[in-house]
C-alpha cells in the first residue's frame, strides 16, 4: 500500500469515528411539529453509516404482527425502484450513480464511506421484468425488460408509452401489454439537470391521473449550495412535464432532495424529501409532504418553514418569509425515499389509509436512525399520529446492514413490494397467514 493512500484511507476511517451524538429520541424529530434544537456544526461531520453485509441465507427482514416477508425475488444488481404495471408485472430498476466529479479529498473519502455501505458498484443501467407468484411468494419468471440506460429510476406508463428517468432526463419506449422487453429505441422526452457533478442523481417520476403530464423529483447538487448557486439551476425541484407538448415547467422548488412522489387523497401531489446535512444528529427531519404548484419548500436558505440555516451566504430573506412549512417530519437523517399511497392494499386494516415509506437510512446520525419501512396514518387527509413500523431487521446488533429499503410499492394483489439495494432482493410483505 502506497504511503499516500495509507494516509487516506487512515483520515477516511478517522472521519468516520468523529461527530457528535442525537440529544433526542428519533420520535422527537418526527410529526407536524417536531422538536428542532439549535444546529452543532463540528470540525468535521458525523459519518456513521452501517457497513453493508448483506442477507445470510435463510435470513430476512422482520415484518409487523399481523405481516409476513418473503424474497419475491433475490440476485438483482442494486435494486433501487419499482413500478407496478396494469396487468400484475412487476419493473425493478437496477442502477447505481452514474460516473461523476470527485470533489477532492472531502469527496474521496466519502465515496469511501458510501462504498463501505454497498453504493460504490457500477450501475447495471437495466429494468427487469418479474412476472407471477409462486406459492412461495417468489416471482415465477425474470427478463431484461430494457438495458443501455443511464442510471435509470424513476418509471411511469401511460397508455402505450412506458416512460423511464435516466440521471439526466426523460425517454419513452413503446410498451405492448405482457411483453416481456421493449421492441423500440428509446425517444428523448425532454431533459433534466443531469451533468458530471449530479449530486443527487436520482430521478423519480409520477404520471398525472389524467396521463397528460409527468412529474420529475431533481435534487440538489450540494448539501446546502456550498458548490455556489449556479450548479443548482434548475435543481431541488419538481418538474412538471408536458407529454402534448413535451415543454416543461418548475411546479415546486425549494426541496433539497425529493424521491418518491404519490397521488394522495383528494387527488394531490405527496412526496417525501431528505433534508440537509453537517448541523448535528437532531436536524434536520426528513419530511412528508403535500406539494403545491409554486411552492418554495426553503432549500438552501431555511430549513422546516422560516429555520435560517446561517450557512448559506447571502441569505434570501424574501423567499424564506414564504417558505412552506412541510406537513410531516419523518425523523432526522432516515433518508426516506420510497413512497406508496395505501389504496387497495391487503394489509390489515391499520394500513388501509396512509403512505408506506422506504428508509434508506443514516449516515450522518449516531445512533442510526432509518433502515426500516414505515407507514404514516392518514385522517380526514391529513398525516395522522406516529409512524408504524412495518419491515424492520435491515440493521444487525453491531450496526451493519443487511439490507436498505428504497423504492416501495403495492403489487396487483395488494401486497408491498419493498427493494432492498444492499440485499439486492424485491422483498413482499403480505397479511399473515
Amino acid at each position: 500500500m502506497k504511503p499516500t493512500f495509507a494516509c487516506s484511507l487512515a483520515a477516511a476511517l478517522l472521519v468516520t469515528a468523529c461527530g457528535e451524538s442525537a440529544t433526542l429520541p428519533i420520535a422527537a424529530g418526527t410529526g407536524p411539529t417536531p422538536q428542532l434544537p439549535p444546529p452543532r456544526k463540528t470540525l468535521l461531520p458525523t459519518v456513521h453509516i452501517a457497513p453493508a453485509r448483506g442477507w445470510a441465507a435463510g435470513d430476512k427482514p422482520v415484518a409487523a404482527p399481523g405481516l409476513a416477508v418473503t424474497a419475491y425475488a433475490s440476485g438483482l444488481a442494486h435494486p433501487r425502484w419499482l413500478h407496478v404495471l396494469p396487468n400484475g408485472d412487476v419493473l425493478v430498476a437496477e442502477s447505481n450513480a452514474p460516473p461523476r466529479e470527485g470533489g477532492g479529498i472531502r469527496g474521496w473519502i466519502m465515496k469511501q464511506v458510501m462504498k463501505r455501505a454497498g453504493a460504490g458498484t457500477p450501475s447495471a443501467d437495466r429494468i427487469t421484468l418479474l412476472r407471477g407468484l409462486n406459492a412461495n411468494g417468489t416471482a415465477q419468471s425474470r427478463s431484461v425488460f430494457v438495458d443501455g440506460l443511464r442510471s435509470p429510476f424513476g418509471m411511469a406508463l401511460v397508455g402505450r408509452d412506458f416512460f423511464v428517468a435516466n440521471a439526466d432526463g426523460v425517454v419513452r419506449f413503446d410498451y405492448a401489454e405482457g411483453a416481456l422487453r421493449v421492441a423500440t429505441p428509446p425517444v428523448p422526452v425532454t431533459d433534466l439537470p443531469g451533468g458530471p457533478l449530479n449530486h443527487h442523481w436520482t430521478k423519480s417520476l409520477l404520471a398525472s391521473p389524467d396521463g397528460s403530464k409527468l412529474y420529475a423529483t431533481v435534487g440538489s447538487n450540494s448539501n446546502v449550495a456550498e458548490k455556489g448557486l449556479a450548479v443548482e439551476e434548475g435543481r431541488a425541484a419538481i418538474w412538471e412535464i408536458d407529454l402534448a407538448s413535451g415543454s416543461k415547467r418548475l411546479f415546486a422548488t425549494g426541496l433539497r432532495n425529493p424521491n418518491g412522489m404519490a397521488w394522495g387523497p383528494g387527488g394531490g401531489l405527496w412526496t417525501v424529501v431528505n433534508e440537509r446535512d453537517e448541523i448535528g444528529s437532531d436536524l434536520v427531519p426528513d419530511y412528508l409532504t403535500s406539494v403545491r404548484d409554486g411552492g418554495f419548500y426553503g432549500w438552501p436558505y431555511s430549513y422546516f418553514g422560516q429555520h435560517v440555516d446561517v450557512r448559506v451566504q447571502p441569505q434570501r430573506p424574501e423567499l424564506v418569509a414564504h417558505a412552506l412549512v412541510p406537513d410531516y417530519a419523518l425523523g432526522a437523517h432516515t433518508a426516506s425515499l420510497g413512497l406508496a399511497w395505501s389504496a387497495g392494499t391487503s394489509l390489515p386494516a391499520a394500513y388501509a389509509r396512509g403512505m408506506f415509506i422506504g428508509q434508506h437510512g443514516s449516515w450522518n446520525r449516531r445512533p442510526h436512525s432509518g433502515y426500516k419501512v414505515v407507514f404514516v396514518p392518514f385522517a380526514e387527509g391529513r398525516p395522522s399520529g406516529q409512524p408504524l413500523d412495518v419491515l424492520t431487521g435491515f440493521l444487525t446488533a453491531d450496526g451493519e446492514a443487511k439490507g436498505r429499503p428504497v423504492g416501495v410499492a403495492l403489487d396487483r394483489t395488494g401486497a408491498l413490494l419493498v427493494a432492498d439495494d444492499v440485499g439486492n432482493i424485491v422483498w413482499r410483505v403480505a397479511p399473515a397467514r
